[in-house]
């Protein structure tokens, strides 16, 4: 400040004569009260900055990961001050050049006291001008703190792109950060130049100057427009890398115009730009200020007709013509990249014959899948949790999961629930601070019921239920103190007891005995808490007591993303129960929208990975994060940042890892790409001529599209039972069903996709098909009718495409009843679908049986040659045809038994029984088959 003073001085010369005048004693009053203010407001948010980077450093610090946060904090203030001075520091070297370079006119023109006014103005908005500008510029610099980490932390993908020839890592870390570097800098010289023009206007005009500017001046906004106009250059030879996420083409990438049109036209554009420097060097030497004006012209018209014109040009004239022969080669980029960037190429794809009708053998060799068919839908199953094992009013069933578990020596798929707090549901004269906070504080078991079993009342059969939860697993630790509604702060440890569970009139009591949470120990961590939550409570409050802990970020996906911000979450954390606690698996993604050639989906995503499962402990809140894709580049990149957040999947426990799923929302996003890239060939693609969709159901008298659902099947050539995830597929504009995709999700071959395609010379039903097949179903349709007819709420399920082996499908729709003011949802009927027969009954069993129970017998035999008989000594001679008559009548008695006794297991839903009485039945007709044949 004290250069401009001098330079003030400088152009306006002091009066000897002038009268001194000392400041009165209201303005100096005036002046030290704004200055107080100014100083309390400064104070304030220091402190509350200060309270801010505290009280996350103790949380993160109790969750084990404090490297994480200092990691993070470092980063920020490096980047805001190193941001902030280079702004500084060039905003005001332009300012007081500015100064200097001014003329001086020698002659007064204002009156002193105008002057000296005038130049503690302009000191100050100088001052305050450049702290709030160098404020915005740090801020803006440290919002990009992950671009940063990325940069310099970078691990190679292993793949070049295949028209520029640079690692992909180039463009996912390297090039935003160039981009970044050159933005930032583009907005600080424009800023600069701006502030500059403005203090030369101001001095020439407080001299009363004719605005003639000497050659000092002119080669000073000069140098800066020469500065502003090379990162215009830069910009285009960035923009050369851009290419390969052009969306100018019929695919995502650069295409033939892009190449041939747009990438000379780069250079050209930045050739321009060096020139116009050379305009603008030249024209403020010789004084030629038009010269830049008719150079700026120039590289708009330029750049209008050498970047817009030209490639549009080469786009109508030389490409669409031929568009197929000149996109190929781009087209097959695009498909290679995409199906890289999405895991695509790691699908597995086989051929599925789909036969018109599963066989009652089918249905007998699939004993297991059969068993495990979800008939339970997860929305009508919700509202019967909530109102048979809430318990209490403020407790609440927020999401149903689907897993497996083996119960009973039995691989079972099932679906369970957590029972959460929910305190907002409170009495109005119980929501008080004490109980919200300090008694209230946590959920309290979980309920579950296997995905197939329905009582006589149509409800699920419960095999963990009730408070405190009894069933076929032991909790020991059934407290819910982190879940997907506990929003809300909570603190432990009080000399106040925590509700626990109800149980009859009375209520039992606890404490918490984990060590999650921050410690309250010592007033000024209450005072700092206080501050944070705007809860003056937490500082008075005689409850609290040195052992108290205050839990927060107690929601799961919540507290995930506060620990590792740079990870995508999936829309459904699941809860699993093992060895007797309850923990919650969040899966996390990997994603950018700087994959090249890559085609991105809503949002601009355009690569992901599943690379991250996170496991939080229901009750003590810890957090651990499975690395379970170590290939991914991102992951590494995140790995090298904060090398103690991750570990290997490999310390994952066993009794974990069976009940890991391969995760919703990645395999939506996948078969969403995977309907148009399951095309490989260039001329397919453009054409369309393999376009899938995914097909269209009938839920609750609403039509919507079909979602991926969990199931336990046998696979073609797999010799047992395993849990997948999978969703049919129809061709575009069309119901029938073409194929279907499944990822597998236990053990060694977790993560593996695998596509089966349908025939495409036979129609094979598709779900919208049988949709309206059973609409058509007079007996179907009368009884439905009938029902909603009598004050009931008609609820048609999911319908779920079930392959049977290595060539059948069966279809299963459930039939929910619920009245319509509040009614209990019961499963009521079972609608099956085989081929052309369609059955509804009451239990999936019996609707089975309808369709199966009068089946003739398989006609590919496979024969066991019958052990002759020893006949009797006759008193007469007997002739052969009598023999063959007798043991004819013989065998048909024999099958006669056979198939009996295969319907008594059959209802009985033992397939093992049924499928051996089948086998020896078959064994005594191929017996008569030969004797016919011999006849």
């Amino acid at each position: 400040m004290d250069s401009f003073n001098r330079e003030w001085q400088r152009w306006f010369p002091e009066d000897k004569d002038k009268e001194e005048k000392t400041p009165s004693r209201h303005g100096r009053m005036v002046g030290r009260v704004i200055i107080a203010v100014a100083g309390l407001v400064v104070l304030f948010i220091l402190v509350n900055a200060v309270k801010g980077f505290y009280t996350e450093w103790l949380w993160f610090s109790s969750q084990g990961y404090g490297s994480v946060f200092t990691t993070i904090l470092k980063t920020r203030l490096l980047v805001f001050f190193v941001a902030a001075i280079i702004f500084c520091l060039l905003f005001l070297a332009n300012l007081i050049l500015a100064a200097r370079l001014v003329p001086q006119s020698g002659v007064r023109f204002w009156p002193w006291a105008i002057v000296s006014r005038l130049q503690r103005v302009i000191r100050w908005n100088v001052i305050l001008g450049t702290a709030f500008l160098s404020l915005i510029f740090g801020l803006v610099a440290q919002g990009n703190w992950q671009v940063i980490l990325r940069f310099f932390n970078g691990q190679p993908f292993g793949i070049a792109d295949p028209v520029f020839h640079n690692e992909i890592g180039f463009y996912v870390f390297s090039l935003p950060f160039l981009q970044l570097l050159k933005g930032w800098f583009m907005g600080a010289l424009i800023v600069i130049l701006i502030g500059t023009v403005a203090m030369y206007l101001l001095a020439y005009g407080a001299q009363r100057l004719k605005l003639d500017f000497s050659r000092p001046v002119l080669v000073h906004i000069g140098g800066l427009v020469i500065a502003i106009l090379g990162l215009f250059a830069w910009g285009y030879w960035l923009g050369i890398w851009e290419l390969v996420y052009s969306g100018h083409g019929v695919i995502s990438g650069a295409s033939y115009a892009d190449m041939h049109a747009r990438l000379p036209a780069q250079w050209i554009l930045l050739a321009v730009v060096v020139i116009l420097m050379g305009v603008v060097l030249f024209s403020v030497f010789r004084r030629k200020l038009r010269w830049p004006l008719y150079g700026i012209g120039a590289w708009i018209v330029a750049a209008i007709i050498i970047g817009g014109i030209f490639p549009a040009l080469m786009q109508r004239f030389q490409v669409q013509p031929n568009e197929l022969v000149r996109e190929t080669p781009y087209i097959e980029y695009n498909i290679q990249f995409t199906r890289e960037a999405f895991a695509l190429d790691r699908i597995e794809e086989q051929s599925f014959p789909a036969e018109p009708s599963p066989t009652a053998q089918d249905i007998a060799q699939n004993e297991v899948t059969i068993n495990n068919i979800r008939l339970w839908d997860h929305r009508p199953l919700k509202d019967t949790y909530n109102q048979i094992q809430s318990i209490r009013l403020y407790y609440d069933f927020h999401d149903v999961d689907v897993d497996r578990y083996v119960i009973d020596g039995e691989y079972r798929q099932v679906m369970l629930s957590a029972r959460e707090l929910s305190a907002e549901k409170l009495a109005g004269e119980a929501q008080t601070w004490v109980n919200r906070k300090l008694q209230f504080t946590h959920g309290y078991g979980v309920v579950l019921s296997p995905v197939n079993e329905v009582s006589t009342q149509g409800l699920p059969n419960l095999l963990l239920k009730d408070i405190p939860p009894v069933g076929v697993f032991d909790i020991e630790r059934p407290q819910i103190y982190f879940g997907e509604k506990t929003s809300d702060y909570v603190i432990v440890k009080t000399d106040t007891q925590e509700f626990d569970y109800p149980s009859g009139d009375a209520n039992v009591y606890g404490r918490y005995e984990g060590e999650g949470g921050v410690s309250l120990d010592g007033f000024f961590r209450r005072l700092f808490y206080a501050w944070e939550f705007g809860d003056l409570n937490i500082l008075i409050s005689g409850e609290l007591n040195p052992e108290s802990r205050v839990l927060y970020y107690r929601s799961i996906q919540e507290r995930v993303n506060h620990l590792a911000p740079f990870l995508k979450l999936d829309s459904d954390p699941y809860l699993v129960v093992i060895d007797g606690r309850l923990f919650w698996i969040q899966d996390t993604y990997t994603t950018t929208d700087r994959y090249p050639y890559s085609e991105p989906i809503g949002g601009g995503l355009n690569y992901i990975r599943n690379s991250v499962k996170a496991v939080i402990d229901a009750y003590e809140g810890s957090v651990t994060f499975y690395v379970t894709d170590p290939e991914d580049a991102l992951i590494r990149t995140y790995q090298a940042i904060f090398p103690d957040l991750f570990v290997s999947a490999e310390q994952m426990p066993d009794s974990l890892r069976v009940h890991l799923r391969y995760p919703e929302d990645m395999f939506n996003i996948q078969a969403s790409v995977y309907r148009s890239y399951h095309m490989r060939d260039a001329r397919v693609f453009y054409n369309k001529e393999d376009l899938w969709a995914v097909p269209r159901e009938v839920y609750a008298g609403n039509e919507q599209a079909v979602e991926p659902y969990y199931v336990i099947m046998r696979l073609p050539d797999e010799e047992k039972e395993e849990f997948l995830l999978m969703l049919p597929f129809t061709p575009v504009n069309k119901n029938n069903t073409i194929g279907w995709l499944a990822a597998r999700c236990d053990g060694e071959y977790y993560g593996k996709l695998l596509a089966y395609n349908f025939p495409k010379d036979r129609l094979v039903y598709g779900p919208s098909q049988i949709e309206n097949r059973i609409g058509q179903d007079t007996v179907i349709t009368e009884q439905l009718a009938l029902w909603g007819r009598g004050g009931s709420r008609v609820i048609r399920g999911n319908l779920l495409l079930i392959p049977l082996g290595k060539s059948a499908v069966l279809y299963v729709e459930p039939v929910f009843l619920q009245a319509e003011t509040g009614g209990l949802p019961e499963l009521k009927r079972v609608i099956v679908v085989a081929g052309e027969q369609i059955a509804m009954e009451p239990t999936l069993m019996e609707s089975i049986m309808a369709i199966f129970g009068d089946e003739a017998p398989p006609v590919e035999p496979v024969p066991e040659p019958l052990a002759p008989e020893e006949p009797t000594e006759p008193e007469e001679p007997v002739e052969p045809e009598d023999l063959v008559s007798a043991e004819i009548a013989e065998l048909i008695e024999r099958a006669r038994q056979h198939y009996d006794r295969a319907q008594e297991n059959l209802k009985a839903g033992d397939w093992a029984g049924f499928g051996r009485e089948w086998d020896a039945m078959e064994e005594v007709l191929d017996r008569l088959a030969e004797l016919a044949a011999g006849e």
